[in-house]
Protein backbone atom coordinates (compact mmCIF):
# COMPACT_ATOMS: atom_id res chain seq x y z
CA UNK A 1 0.00 0.00 0.00
CA UNK A 2 1.30 3.42 -0.96
CA UNK A 3 0.71 6.22 1.52
CA UNK A 4 1.32 9.88 0.76
CA UNK A 5 0.16 12.88 2.70
CA UNK A 6 2.43 15.65 1.44
CA UNK A 7 3.22 18.44 1.52
CA UNK A 8 3.94 17.08 4.97
CA UNK A 9 5.65 18.40 8.07
CA UNK A 10 6.21 15.51 10.44
CA UNK A 11 5.33 16.18 14.02
CA UNK A 12 6.87 14.30 16.97
CA UNK A 13 4.05 11.73 16.87
CA UNK A 14 4.35 10.95 13.16
CA UNK A 15 5.88 7.51 13.50
CA UNK A 16 3.58 6.57 16.34
CA UNK A 17 0.48 7.36 14.31
CA UNK A 18 1.59 5.95 10.98
CA UNK A 19 -0.61 2.85 11.48
CA UNK A 20 -3.59 5.11 12.17
CA UNK A 21 -3.17 7.12 8.98
CA UNK A 22 -2.77 3.94 6.98
CA UNK A 23 -6.05 2.85 8.51
CA UNK A 24 -7.68 6.05 7.29
CA UNK A 25 -7.08 5.01 3.71
CA UNK A 26 -9.55 2.18 4.24
CA UNK A 27 -12.30 4.72 4.77
CA UNK A 28 -11.75 6.61 1.51
CA UNK A 29 -11.29 3.67 -0.84
CA UNK A 30 -12.52 4.63 -4.30
CA UNK A 31 -15.93 3.31 -5.14
CA UNK A 32 -16.65 1.35 -8.29
CA UNK A 33 -19.82 0.09 -9.92
CA UNK A 34 -20.72 -2.67 -12.34
CA UNK A 35 -22.13 -1.24 -15.57
CA UNK A 36 -25.92 -1.16 -15.45
CA UNK A 37 -26.06 -3.63 -18.31
CA UNK A 38 -28.90 -6.10 -18.60
CA UNK A 39 -26.52 -8.55 -20.24
CA UNK A 40 -25.02 -11.69 -18.75
CA UNK A 41 -21.87 -12.60 -16.81
CA UNK A 42 -18.50 -10.97 -17.18
CA UNK A 43 -16.30 -12.70 -19.76
CA UNK A 44 -12.84 -12.49 -21.32
CA UNK A 45 -12.54 -11.13 -24.84
CA UNK A 46 -10.74 -13.38 -27.29
CA UNK A 47 -8.12 -12.54 -29.92
CA UNK A 48 -8.48 -12.74 -33.74
CA UNK A 49 -5.73 -15.30 -34.20
CA UNK A 50 -5.15 -15.89 -37.89
CA UNK A 51 -7.31 -12.94 -38.88
CA UNK A 52 -10.99 -12.05 -38.78
CA UNK A 53 -13.65 -14.43 -40.05
CA UNK A 54 -17.01 -13.22 -41.31
CA UNK A 55 -18.54 -9.78 -41.12
CA UNK A 56 -20.89 -8.17 -38.63
CA UNK A 57 -23.06 -5.08 -38.70
CA UNK A 58 -25.33 -3.33 -36.22
CA UNK A 59 -28.53 -1.51 -37.17
CA UNK A 60 -29.12 1.18 -36.28
CA UNK A 61 -25.60 2.32 -35.49
CA UNK A 62 -26.68 4.18 -32.37
CA UNK A 63 -29.56 4.52 -29.95
CA UNK A 64 -30.56 5.74 -26.51
CA UNK A 65 -30.79 3.55 -23.42
CA UNK A 66 -33.63 1.08 -23.87
CA UNK A 67 -33.77 1.36 -27.66
CA UNK A 68 -33.63 -1.88 -29.71
CA UNK A 69 -30.79 -2.68 -32.07
CA UNK A 70 -30.11 -5.69 -34.27
CA UNK A 71 -26.79 -7.50 -34.71
CA UNK A 72 -26.29 -9.44 -37.95
CA UNK A 73 -23.23 -11.55 -38.81
CA UNK A 74 -22.48 -13.47 -42.00
CA UNK A 75 -19.69 -15.61 -43.44
CA UNK A 76 -19.37 -17.71 -40.29
CA UNK A 77 -18.95 -21.46 -39.96
CA UNK A 78 -22.42 -22.98 -40.33
CA UNK A 79 -24.39 -24.54 -37.48
CA UNK A 80 -21.91 -23.41 -34.84
CA UNK A 81 -22.41 -21.76 -31.43
CA UNK A 82 -20.94 -18.33 -30.85
CA UNK A 83 -20.73 -15.95 -27.92
CA UNK A 84 -21.73 -12.32 -28.47
CA UNK A 85 -19.89 -9.93 -26.14
CA UNK A 86 -20.45 -6.29 -25.10
CA UNK A 87 -17.26 -4.38 -24.30
CA UNK A 88 -17.26 -1.48 -21.86
CA UNK A 89 -15.40 -0.23 -18.78
CA UNK A 90 -15.83 -0.11 -15.01
CA UNK A 91 -15.05 3.30 -13.54
CA UNK A 92 -13.66 4.36 -10.20
CA UNK A 93 -12.14 7.40 -8.53
CA UNK A 94 -8.47 7.07 -7.64
CA UNK A 95 -8.12 8.60 -4.18
CA UNK A 96 -5.76 8.00 -1.26
CA UNK A 97 -6.14 9.19 2.32
CA UNK A 98 -5.89 12.85 1.39
CA UNK A 99 -5.16 13.08 -2.34
CA UNK A 100 -7.24 13.00 -5.49
CA UNK A 101 -5.46 11.22 -8.34
CA UNK A 102 -8.15 11.25 -10.99
CA UNK A 103 -10.37 8.66 -12.63
CA UNK A 104 -9.62 5.08 -13.59
CA UNK A 105 -11.50 3.03 -16.16
CA UNK A 106 -10.84 -0.71 -16.39
CA UNK A 107 -11.93 -2.59 -19.53
CA UNK A 108 -14.61 -5.24 -18.88
CA UNK A 109 -16.86 -7.32 -21.11
CA UNK A 110 -20.24 -9.02 -20.66
CA UNK A 111 -21.92 -11.85 -22.50
CA UNK A 112 -24.87 -10.61 -24.53
CA UNK A 113 -25.92 -14.12 -25.46
CA UNK A 114 -24.97 -17.43 -27.09
CA UNK A 115 -26.15 -17.74 -30.68
CA UNK A 116 -26.21 -20.50 -33.28
CA UNK A 117 -25.34 -19.77 -36.89
CA UNK A 118 -27.67 -21.21 -39.49
CA UNK A 119 -26.76 -23.48 -42.35
CA UNK A 120 -25.54 -20.48 -44.35
CA UNK A 121 -23.28 -19.18 -41.55
CA UNK A 122 -25.58 -16.33 -40.61
CA UNK A 123 -26.59 -14.97 -37.20
CA UNK A 124 -29.17 -12.33 -36.34
CA UNK A 125 -30.40 -11.17 -32.91
CA UNK A 126 -32.03 -8.08 -31.42
CA UNK A 127 -31.09 -6.51 -28.09
CA UNK A 128 -32.04 -3.58 -25.91
CA UNK A 129 -29.48 -0.79 -25.48
CA UNK A 130 -28.08 -1.18 -21.95
CA UNK A 131 -27.82 1.58 -19.36
CA UNK A 132 -24.08 2.11 -19.64
CA UNK A 133 -21.43 4.67 -20.48
CA UNK A 134 -22.31 6.58 -23.62
CA UNK A 135 -20.76 6.80 -27.05
CA UNK A 136 -18.86 3.98 -28.79
CA UNK A 137 -18.78 0.34 -27.64
CA UNK A 138 -17.40 -2.73 -29.38
CA UNK A 139 -19.60 -5.78 -29.89
CA UNK A 140 -17.54 -8.92 -30.37
CA UNK A 141 -18.46 -12.32 -31.80
CA UNK A 142 -16.22 -15.07 -30.50
CA UNK A 143 -15.91 -18.80 -29.96
CA UNK A 144 -13.93 -19.64 -26.86
CA UNK A 145 -10.72 -17.59 -26.98
CA UNK A 146 -11.03 -17.06 -30.74
CA UNK A 147 -12.46 -13.70 -31.85
CA UNK A 148 -14.20 -13.99 -35.23
CA UNK A 149 -15.51 -10.50 -35.97
CA UNK A 150 -16.72 -7.30 -34.33
CA UNK A 151 -18.67 -4.10 -34.92
CA UNK A 152 -19.36 -0.83 -33.11
CA UNK A 153 -22.50 0.56 -31.50
CA UNK A 154 -22.89 4.00 -29.92
CA UNK A 155 -25.11 4.81 -26.95
CA UNK A 156 -26.74 8.21 -27.38
CA UNK A 157 -26.54 10.55 -24.43
CA UNK A 158 -29.96 11.72 -23.24
CA UNK A 159 -31.12 14.38 -20.79
CA UNK A 160 -34.61 14.62 -19.32
CA UNK A 161 -36.04 17.23 -16.93
CA UNK A 162 -39.07 17.02 -14.65
CA UNK A 163 -41.30 18.87 -13.92
CA UNK A 164 -41.53 21.62 -16.52
CA UNK A 165 -43.25 24.18 -14.29
CA UNK A 166 -43.98 25.07 -10.69
CA UNK A 167 -43.64 27.87 -8.11
CA UNK A 168 -40.26 29.20 -7.06
CA UNK A 169 -38.28 26.61 -5.13
CA UNK A 170 -39.84 23.66 -6.96
CA UNK A 171 -37.29 20.81 -7.08
CA UNK A 172 -36.24 20.27 -10.70
CA UNK A 173 -34.83 16.80 -11.31
CA UNK A 174 -32.47 16.24 -14.22
CA UNK A 175 -31.85 12.68 -15.41
CA UNK A 176 -28.86 12.04 -17.66
CA UNK A 177 -27.98 8.75 -19.32
CA UNK A 178 -25.13 7.82 -21.63
CA UNK A 179 -22.41 10.11 -20.26
CA UNK A 180 -19.12 8.92 -21.73
CA UNK A 181 -15.85 8.02 -20.04
CA UNK A 182 -13.33 9.11 -22.67
CA UNK A 183 -11.85 12.57 -23.05
CA UNK A 184 -14.38 15.02 -24.51
CA UNK A 185 -17.23 12.80 -23.27
CA UNK A 186 -17.00 12.66 -19.46
CA UNK A 187 -17.56 16.17 -18.07
CA UNK A 188 -20.87 18.02 -18.44
CA UNK A 189 -22.10 21.34 -17.07
CA UNK A 190 -25.47 22.75 -16.10
CA UNK A 191 -26.42 26.36 -16.76
CA UNK A 192 -29.53 28.12 -15.46
CA UNK A 193 -30.51 31.32 -17.23
CA UNK A 194 -27.00 31.53 -18.71
CA UNK A 195 -25.34 31.22 -15.30
CA UNK A 196 -23.03 28.30 -14.52
CA UNK A 197 -24.56 26.13 -11.79
CA UNK A 198 -22.22 23.13 -11.52
CA UNK A 199 -20.80 20.03 -13.17
CA UNK A 200 -22.19 16.55 -13.70
CA UNK A 201 -20.22 13.30 -13.43
CA UNK A 202 -20.93 9.58 -13.83
CA UNK A 203 -17.58 7.90 -13.13
CA UNK A 204 -18.83 5.21 -10.74
CA UNK A 205 -22.43 5.13 -12.00
CA UNK A 206 -21.72 3.74 -15.45
CA UNK A 207 -22.75 6.81 -17.40
CA UNK A 208 -25.97 7.67 -15.56
CA UNK A 209 -26.53 10.73 -13.38
CA UNK A 210 -29.42 12.30 -11.52
CA UNK A 211 -29.47 15.57 -9.59
CA UNK A 212 -31.95 18.15 -8.34
CA UNK A 213 -31.84 21.95 -8.24
CA UNK A 214 -34.46 24.50 -7.08
CA UNK A 215 -36.46 26.59 -9.52
CA UNK A 216 -35.33 30.18 -9.04
CA UNK A 217 -36.06 33.62 -10.46
CA UNK A 218 -39.08 35.63 -11.48
CA UNK A 219 -42.48 34.27 -12.42
CA UNK A 220 -42.19 33.33 -16.07
CA UNK A 221 -39.92 31.31 -18.35
CA UNK A 222 -36.37 30.21 -17.55
CA UNK A 223 -33.86 28.07 -19.43
CA UNK A 224 -31.74 25.12 -18.28
CA UNK A 225 -28.85 24.02 -20.49
CA UNK A 226 -26.54 21.01 -20.40
CA UNK A 227 -23.24 21.56 -22.23
CA UNK A 228 -19.94 19.76 -22.38
CA UNK A 229 -16.97 21.29 -20.56
CA UNK A 230 -13.48 19.76 -20.72
CA UNK A 231 -11.46 22.63 -19.29
CA UNK A 232 -13.46 23.92 -16.34
CA UNK A 233 -16.11 25.92 -18.19
CA UNK A 234 -18.94 25.19 -20.64
CA UNK A 235 -17.74 24.95 -24.24
CA UNK A 236 -20.04 27.13 -26.31
CA UNK A 237 -19.32 26.39 -29.99
CA UNK A 238 -19.35 22.61 -29.94
CA UNK A 239 -20.63 22.53 -33.51
CA UNK A 240 -17.14 23.69 -34.59
CA UNK A 241 -15.17 21.62 -32.10
CA UNK A 242 -12.26 19.36 -33.00
CA UNK A 243 -12.70 15.74 -32.11
CA UNK A 244 -16.35 15.55 -33.08
CA UNK A 245 -19.49 17.41 -32.15
CA UNK A 246 -20.96 16.79 -28.71
CA UNK A 247 -24.70 17.08 -28.13
CA UNK A 248 -26.31 19.98 -26.26
CA UNK A 249 -29.65 20.46 -24.57
CA UNK A 250 -31.86 23.39 -23.59
CA UNK A 251 -35.07 23.02 -21.57
CA UNK A 252 -37.64 25.65 -20.65
CA UNK A 253 -38.95 25.82 -17.09
CA UNK A 254 -41.85 28.08 -16.14
CA UNK A 255 -41.93 29.55 -12.64
CA UNK A 256 -45.60 29.89 -11.78
CA UNK A 257 -47.31 32.04 -9.13
CA UNK A 258 -47.96 30.38 -5.80
CA UNK A 259 -46.47 29.59 -2.41
CA UNK A 260 -42.71 28.94 -2.55
CA UNK A 261 -41.34 25.43 -2.06
CA UNK A 262 -38.78 26.02 0.69
CA UNK A 263 -36.01 23.61 1.68
CA UNK A 264 -36.44 21.68 4.93
CA UNK A 265 -34.92 23.00 8.14
CA UNK A 266 -31.16 22.69 7.72
CA UNK A 267 -30.88 20.56 10.86
CA UNK A 268 -33.17 18.03 9.16
CA UNK A 269 -30.76 17.97 6.20
CA UNK A 270 -28.01 16.31 8.26
CA UNK A 271 -26.90 12.91 7.02
CA UNK A 272 -28.50 9.93 8.68
CA UNK A 273 -26.19 7.50 6.90
CA UNK A 274 -22.51 7.75 6.00
CA UNK A 275 -20.86 5.11 3.86
CA UNK A 276 -17.98 3.72 5.91
CA UNK A 277 -15.78 0.67 5.77
CA UNK A 278 -16.49 -1.94 8.49
CA UNK A 279 -15.43 -1.14 12.04
CA UNK A 280 -11.70 -1.39 12.52
CA UNK A 281 -9.80 -1.59 15.77
CA UNK A 282 -10.56 -2.49 19.38
CA UNK A 283 -12.16 0.80 20.41
CA UNK A 284 -15.81 0.91 19.33
CA UNK A 285 -17.53 4.29 19.00
CA UNK A 286 -21.30 4.64 19.24
CA UNK A 287 -22.64 6.08 17.04
CA UNK A 288 -20.07 5.39 14.35
CA UNK A 289 -20.38 8.97 13.07
CA UNK A 290 -21.64 12.21 14.56
CA UNK A 291 -21.79 15.95 14.10
CA UNK A 292 -19.83 18.48 16.15
CA UNK A 293 -21.25 18.68 19.68
CA UNK A 294 -23.14 15.38 19.54
CA UNK A 295 -22.63 12.77 22.27
CA UNK A 296 -20.33 9.82 21.60
CA UNK A 297 -19.54 6.72 23.65
CA UNK A 298 -16.38 4.65 23.13
CA UNK A 299 -16.08 1.21 24.69
CA UNK A 300 -13.53 -1.57 24.95
CA UNK A 301 -12.61 -4.46 27.22
CA UNK A 302 -9.62 -6.39 28.47
CA UNK A 303 -8.37 -3.64 30.78
CA UNK A 304 -7.22 -3.78 34.40
CA UNK A 305 -10.29 -3.50 36.70
CA UNK A 306 -10.34 -0.28 38.71
CA UNK A 307 -7.63 1.38 36.59
CA UNK A 308 -8.19 4.83 35.10
CA UNK A 309 -7.39 5.37 31.45
CA UNK A 310 -7.18 8.39 29.14
CA UNK A 311 -8.72 8.26 25.66
CA UNK A 312 -6.75 10.15 23.02
CA UNK A 313 -8.19 11.82 19.91
CA UNK A 314 -6.07 12.28 16.77
CA UNK A 315 -6.41 15.25 14.45
CA UNK A 316 -4.68 16.97 11.54
CA UNK A 317 -3.59 20.62 11.89
CA UNK A 318 -2.30 22.91 9.14
CA UNK A 319 -3.17 23.94 5.59
CA UNK A 320 -2.01 23.69 1.99
CA UNK A 321 -1.24 27.36 1.44
CA UNK A 322 1.38 28.80 3.81
CA UNK A 323 4.15 26.35 2.91
CA UNK A 324 4.27 24.80 6.36
CA UNK A 325 2.12 21.83 5.38
CA UNK A 326 0.34 19.97 8.15
CA UNK A 327 0.98 17.49 10.91
CA UNK A 328 -0.91 14.93 12.92
CA UNK A 329 -1.38 15.51 16.65
CA UNK A 330 -3.11 13.79 19.53
CA UNK A 331 -5.04 15.26 22.45
CA UNK A 332 -6.84 13.74 25.48
CA UNK A 333 -10.60 13.70 24.97
CA UNK A 334 -12.01 11.63 27.85
CA UNK A 335 -11.05 9.78 31.04
CA UNK A 336 -12.78 6.79 32.63
CA UNK A 337 -12.23 3.87 35.01
CA UNK A 338 -12.54 0.22 34.01
CA UNK A 339 -15.21 -1.76 35.84
CA UNK A 340 -14.77 -5.08 37.62
CA UNK A 341 -14.89 -6.95 34.30
CA UNK A 342 -12.17 -4.77 32.76
CA UNK A 343 -14.68 -3.02 30.51
CA UNK A 344 -14.56 0.74 30.05
CA UNK A 345 -16.86 3.34 28.53
CA UNK A 346 -15.73 6.85 27.63
CA UNK A 347 -18.28 9.59 27.01
CA UNK A 348 -17.58 12.89 25.27
CA UNK A 349 -19.04 15.44 22.89
CA UNK A 350 -17.83 15.31 19.30
CA UNK A 351 -14.97 17.84 19.14
CA UNK A 352 -15.17 21.00 17.04
CA UNK A 353 -12.77 19.53 14.52
CA UNK A 354 -12.22 18.67 10.87
CA UNK A 355 -14.70 16.31 9.26
CA UNK A 356 -13.76 12.79 8.29
CA UNK A 357 -12.11 9.92 10.10
CA UNK A 358 -10.28 10.51 13.39
CA UNK A 359 -8.19 8.02 15.31
CA UNK A 360 -8.94 6.97 18.89
CA UNK A 361 -6.33 5.33 21.07
CA UNK A 362 -5.36 4.56 24.61
CA UNK A 363 -2.27 3.01 26.18
CA UNK A 364 -2.75 0.01 28.45
CA UNK A 365 0.10 -1.99 29.97
CA UNK A 366 2.53 -0.85 27.30
CA UNK A 367 0.22 -1.72 24.39
CA UNK A 368 -2.01 0.48 22.24
CA UNK A 369 -5.72 -0.03 21.68
CA UNK A 370 -6.99 1.77 18.58
CA UNK A 371 -10.24 2.67 16.89
CA UNK A 372 -11.78 5.35 14.70
CA UNK A 373 -14.66 7.82 14.67
CA UNK A 374 -16.14 9.82 11.80
CA UNK A 375 -17.19 13.49 12.04
CA UNK A 376 -19.91 14.35 9.53
CA UNK A 377 -20.47 17.81 8.11
CA UNK A 378 -23.41 19.74 9.55
CA UNK A 379 -24.93 23.18 8.97
CA UNK A 380 -26.34 25.68 11.45
CA UNK A 381 -29.60 27.54 10.79
CA UNK A 382 -29.29 31.03 9.32
CA UNK A 383 -29.84 33.72 11.97
CA UNK A 384 -31.28 36.17 9.43
CA UNK A 385 -33.68 34.79 6.79
CA UNK A 386 -35.16 37.98 5.33
CA UNK A 387 -34.27 41.60 4.64
CA UNK A 388 -33.71 44.14 1.87
CA UNK A 389 -31.03 43.97 -0.80
CA UNK A 390 -27.62 44.26 0.85
CA UNK A 391 -28.59 42.38 4.02
CA UNK A 392 -25.65 40.32 5.25
CA UNK A 393 -26.36 36.59 5.09
CA UNK A 394 -24.21 34.34 7.26
CA UNK A 395 -23.80 30.63 6.52
CA UNK A 396 -22.10 28.46 9.12
CA UNK A 397 -20.90 24.85 8.70
CA UNK A 398 -19.11 22.53 11.10
CA UNK A 399 -17.10 19.39 10.50
CA UNK A 400 -16.00 20.11 6.94
CA UNK A 401 -13.04 17.96 5.92
CA UNK A 402 -9.38 18.48 5.07
CA UNK A 403 -8.63 16.16 2.15
CA UNK A 404 -8.46 17.30 -1.47
CA UNK A 405 -11.97 15.92 -1.99
CA UNK A 406 -13.60 17.28 1.18
CA UNK A 407 -11.98 20.55 2.27
CA UNK A 408 -14.08 23.01 0.26
CA UNK A 409 -17.77 23.78 -0.22
CA UNK A 410 -19.13 25.65 -3.23
CA UNK A 411 -21.66 28.45 -2.92
CA UNK A 412 -24.50 28.74 -5.43
CA UNK A 413 -27.01 31.64 -5.31
CA UNK A 414 -30.15 31.27 -7.41
CA UNK A 415 -28.41 28.53 -9.40
CA UNK A 416 -25.38 30.71 -10.16
CA UNK A 417 -21.99 29.58 -8.81
CA UNK A 418 -20.42 32.47 -6.87
CA UNK A 419 -17.37 30.98 -5.13
CA UNK A 420 -16.04 28.45 -2.65
CA UNK A 421 -14.90 28.30 0.98
CA UNK A 422 -12.19 26.18 2.62
CA UNK A 423 -12.24 24.49 6.04
CA UNK A 424 -8.72 23.16 6.57
CA UNK A 425 -7.05 26.15 8.22
CA UNK A 426 -10.11 26.80 10.41
CA UNK A 427 -10.23 23.17 11.65
CA UNK A 428 -13.49 22.23 9.96
CA UNK A 429 -15.37 25.47 10.57
CA UNK A 430 -16.68 27.40 7.54
CA UNK A 431 -18.31 30.80 8.02
CA UNK A 432 -19.44 32.56 4.86
CA UNK A 433 -20.64 36.17 4.69
CA UNK A 434 -22.58 37.31 1.63
CA UNK A 435 -25.06 40.01 0.65
CA UNK A 436 -28.66 39.42 -0.32
CA UNK A 437 -29.40 40.46 -3.89
CA UNK A 438 -32.16 40.25 -6.47
CA UNK A 439 -35.76 41.31 -6.76
CA UNK A 440 -38.13 41.11 -3.78
CA UNK A 441 -39.14 37.52 -3.13
CA UNK A 442 -37.50 34.21 -2.28
CA UNK A 443 -33.92 33.39 -3.27
CA UNK A 444 -32.15 30.08 -2.87
CA UNK A 445 -28.68 29.31 -1.58
CA UNK A 446 -27.02 25.93 -2.08
CA UNK A 447 -23.71 24.57 -0.80
CA UNK A 448 -22.23 21.65 -2.74
CA UNK A 449 -19.05 19.60 -2.23
CA UNK A 450 -16.46 19.23 -4.96
CA UNK A 451 -12.77 18.58 -5.59
CA UNK A 452 -10.17 21.11 -4.48
CA UNK A 453 -7.15 19.94 -6.48
CA UNK A 454 -5.58 16.78 -7.86
CA UNK A 455 -3.67 14.99 -10.57
CA UNK A 456 -6.21 15.08 -13.42
CA UNK A 457 -5.07 17.44 -16.16
CA UNK A 458 -8.27 16.91 -18.14
CA UNK A 459 -11.12 17.11 -17.65
CA UNK A 460 -10.67 20.03 -15.26
CA UNK A 461 -13.34 19.75 -12.58
CA UNK A 462 -11.61 21.51 -9.71
CA UNK A 463 -13.24 24.13 -7.45
CA UNK A 464 -16.65 23.62 -9.10
CA UNK A 465 -19.94 22.51 -7.51
CA UNK A 466 -20.43 18.78 -8.12
CA UNK A 467 -24.17 18.38 -8.62
CA UNK A 468 -23.82 14.59 -8.65
CA UNK A 469 -22.04 14.49 -5.29
CA UNK A 470 -24.58 12.12 -3.72
CA UNK A 471 -23.93 9.09 -5.93
CA UNK A 472 -20.56 9.85 -7.51
CA UNK A 473 -18.32 11.95 -5.24
CA UNK A 474 -14.71 10.70 -5.04
CA UNK A 475 -13.61 9.56 -1.59
CA UNK A 476 -15.82 10.73 1.22
CA UNK A 477 -19.60 10.51 1.42
CA UNK A 478 -20.50 14.21 1.70
CA UNK A 479 -23.75 16.22 1.95
CA UNK A 480 -25.03 19.37 0.32
CA UNK A 481 -27.04 22.03 2.18
CA UNK A 482 -29.91 24.19 0.97
CA UNK A 483 -31.20 27.52 2.33
CA UNK A 484 -33.76 30.16 1.34
CA UNK A 485 -33.70 33.94 1.93
CA UNK A 486 -36.55 36.36 1.34
CA UNK A 487 -35.56 39.71 -0.11
CA UNK A 488 -37.99 42.34 1.10
CA UNK A 489 -38.91 45.66 -0.47
CA UNK A 490 -37.96 47.68 2.66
Amino acid sequence: MTFRIGPFRRGPLARAFAPFFLLLSLFVAPASATPASAFGPQVTVGAPEGGYVGTMRVAPLNGKVGAPFTVTAEGLPPNAEFQLVWRTVSGKWNVTTSEYNGREFVPVAYEMGRLMSDASGRIEATFETPEDFGFLHDIVLQQGARLFTQAAYSIDMTVEMSPQSGPVGTPITVDVKGIGYRNLEASWNLLYDNSFTGWVSATTTSGSARFTIPATGHVGDHVLEVLHGQFGAPYRNQEQAPGGERPRWAFPFTVTPGAPVLPPDVLAQAQTEVRLSPQEGELISTPRFSGVGEEVSVTTGGLAPGETYVLQWTRVIGNRIDGEGWQETSTPIAEATADADGTIAFAFETPDDLGGVHGLWLEADGTMKRGTHFIKTTALPMEVTSGPVGTTITLHLKGVGWTETSNIMHLVYDNAYIGYACAFNSQGDITIYMQASGTPGWHFIDLYPGIYKGEDEIPINYRMPQLTYEADHPGEDLPAFHFAFEVTAD
